[in-house]
């Protein structure tokens, strides 16, 4: 039976991510997108305890008005860290006018869901690059299994601490590294379109992480769609093809 030891895990990972600096950036500090969710949380709290506060800074980036940005806020204060609020609603706003503009008024529906994921990319890099930094990819496996991110947007990153764990394992080194409930169990929102992970998924978390695991599900149209998912954006995870000639 699958079992997960989140004490030696979270212990390890905390080790990976001070091996990973002292090769990648010795005297970088770690810059994470805040959201105030499990994900951003318990990567900041595992920097924090492997570089300490002060090589952590944390950014928040709201699409204009963000009604939970107080627990992003509280993360922070909770961590001690360095943090900035970066607005990124005039430069989203500016985009999507020159594109609509350029193409006759054209604009898709999932162009306005990714262009944010995109442009908070652009923002930590940026703030990354001023401040001697090295950005902190946020995604869990789960996510990554069924493609629910955005390329070029939340899934890069310089370093991925919770990429191989699932959303109930995150959940447990989130605990393992002191974090209340609030930020380990606050409903996840994909912070692009106001729904629920879970709604937009159409499926729990609950069942993605146990089929992921162990294989074992019930309901055979989810695991379907989970199949499908997980082969169609496959191509999210590996490095941009390239022609190889032959010379």
């Amino acid at each position: 039976m699958y079992k997960f030891d989140a004490k030696r895990v979270k212990d390890e990972c905390v080790k990976w991510i001070k091996n990973w600096f002292e090769e990648n950036g010795k005297e970088c500090k770690a810059v994470v997108g805040i959201s105030g969710g499990k994900d951003s949380s318990v990567v900041a709290a595992l920097c924090v305890e492997a570089l300490g506060k002060d090589r952590v800074v944390g950014v928040l980036m709201p699409n204009g008005e963000q009604k939970d940005i107080n627990i992003a806020i509280d993360l922070c204060r909770v961590l001690d860290i360095e943090y900035h609020i970066i607005n990124i609603h005039n430069a989203f706003l500016a985009v999507k006018r020159e594109i609509k503009n350029s193409l006759d008024d054209h604009w898709s529906k999932q162009t306005e869901t990714n262009l944010p994921a995109r442009l908070r990319m652009c923002v930590l890099y940026a703030v990354s690059q001023t401040l001697n930094g090295r950005v902190a990819n946020t995604c869990n496996l789960s996510e990554d299994w069924v493609g629910y991110s955005t390329r070029y947007g939340d899934s890069v990153g310089d370093f991925s601490p919770l990429s191989n764990f699932t959303v109930a394992e995150v959940k447990k080194i989130g605990y393992e590294c002191g974090l209340s409930e609030r930020f380990i169990e606050k409903i996840p929102i994909d912070g692009l379109c106001g729904k629920t992970d879970e709604d937009n998924l159409g499926f729990s978390y609950a069942i993605l992480d146990k089929y992921i695991r162990t294989s074992e599900i019930e309901d055979m149209e989810v695991k379907e769609k989970i199949d499908t998912m997980h082969k169609k954006n496959l191509f999210k995870l590996q490095l941009m093809p390239s022609f190889v000639p032959v010379i």
